[in-house]
């Protein structure tokens, strides 16, 4: 801070021996009143609660963001808190299950064993609700499918239907999730997944430097849904918005949305992606992108898929001049999904703000993430609240 006010004061300086005595005293007396009240406006902007709106399409990690927020800043869950969250996980847990066994037949897939059949129309007698308990029953079909050829084959192929991200996650821990005496743990919360309707909000607060001054600061976090029937709820959420989060899951480049099987789900939230850089209302807003689920991404190209063969324009991209040399295909393709949002931000506006702003001049800033991964969260909020503070001091003059 020290060493701000001293920048500010030789941006102040004047010749002084070309002025008289009482001159050089009231140019002093000024520019420490400059800076007093720089230093008040920094601390008021301190005061004021920094909101930020989440925003991407469905399943892509924002709800995750929020789990997260939690664990590090409001003290995580309580036991009671974690046995609320059962439901949700033996939902998740039958809707995997589910739509394997659904899918097989559709595949033309055949299980190992007569065992395997029974287990699937077992299931399959069950629709698509979770039962309340997890009996010995139910849990002995699930355990006798999950270690099926057949279904693994399935799930090998999940890219052709909806299936979530978690399936694996959850399955593999199956035998400790069916114990009588289960209570999740933070990962087993931060895997799990509820449709997101209407608007939710979580309010925590973060330290500040002491080199700022210190205290805390109140931050306001708005996570709506990214399905394209919520999608005309989020304008609600817009107002006083000072950054905005924007998903996207790099690792969903194979599939299609659940509400249109024929829109590459990338491509979905590429096209998202371009309407709220070009929003009117968010003009003014920070946007930071968190290019999400890297180790999906990374794990289905180590079992070879590849991003070009749904975006035929990544083998161009890199033998472009202007490209990196990189030797390894995961690093092509966040470089490739990263260029294509920055190819965005360029493009000419259709609609621009109403207080004329020049978007050449607006910056937009790019974080590879896993969102489940609580220490990778963490440093990455620690870099955007970093920024959020630069913002402020800016907006003062102090930098």
């Amino acid at each position: 801070m020290k060493l701000r006010m001293l920048r500010c004061l030789r941006h102040s300086k004047t010749h002084t021996h070309d002025l008289e005595p009482a001159t050089v005293a009231a140019t002093a007396t000024t520019a420490a009143e400059q800076i007093e009240q720089q230093c008040n406006d920094m601390q008021k902007k301190f005061q004021e609660p920094i909101k930020i709106l989440l925003l991407g399409t469905a399943e892509s990690g924002k709800t995750t963001i929020i789990k997260q927020m939690r664990i590090l800043h409001i003290n995580g869950y309580t036991n009671d808190e974690r046995r609320d969250q059962l439901p949700e996980i033996y939902q998740n847990i039958h809707e995997s299950i589910y739509q394997l066994v659904q899918h097989m037949s559709i595949l033309g897939l055949e299980y190992q064993s007569c065992a395997s059949r029974n287990s699937a129309a077992y299931i399959m007698s069950l629709g698509e609700t979770a039962p309340e308990f997890m009996d010995e029953e139910y849990c002995d079909h699930v355990m006798t499918l999950w270690n099926d050829l057949g279904i693994r084959t399935c799930f090998g192929r999940s890219n052709e239907f909806p299936l979530l991200d978690s399936t694996k996650y959850f399955l593999d821990n199956f035998e400790r999730i069916s114990d009588y005496d289960y209570i999740p743990s933070t990962e087993d919360i931060l895997h799990s997944r509820k449709v997101t309707t209407g608007i939710h909000k979580i309010t925590f607060r973060v330290k500040i430097p002491k080199t700022l001054g210190g205290g805390e600061q109140e931050f306001r976090m708005y996570d709506v849904g990214g399905q394209r029937d919520q999608r005309n709820k989020w304008i609600q959420a817009f107002e006083g918005i000072q950054a905005v989060l924007f998903l996207i899951s790099c690792g969903d480049f194979d599939q299609s949305l659940r509400e249109d099987p024929l829109q590459n789900r990338l491509q979905e939230a590429l096209n998202l992606f371009r309407g709220v850089w070009q929003n009117r209302f968010l003009a003014s807003a920070g946007i930071i992108v968190f290019l999400n689920k890297q180790d999906i991404m990374e794990r289905k190209i180590r079992t070879g898929t590849h991003i070009v063969d749904y975006f035929p324009e990544f083998e161009e991209f890199c033998n472009s001049p202007q490209a990196e040399n990189y030797f390894d295909e995961c690093d092509w393709t966040k470089k490739f999904i990263k260029q294509k949002l920055i190819d965005i931000t360029q493009e000419p506006v259709k609609r621009p703000s109403r207080n004329k702003m020049d978007y050449s001049k607006r910056e937009c800033y790019y974080h590879f993430t896993v969102a489940t991964d609580t220490s990778c969260i963490r440093k990455v909020f620690n870099d955007v609240h970093q920024m959020i503070l630069h913002e402020h001091m800016a907006n003062v003059a102090l930098l």
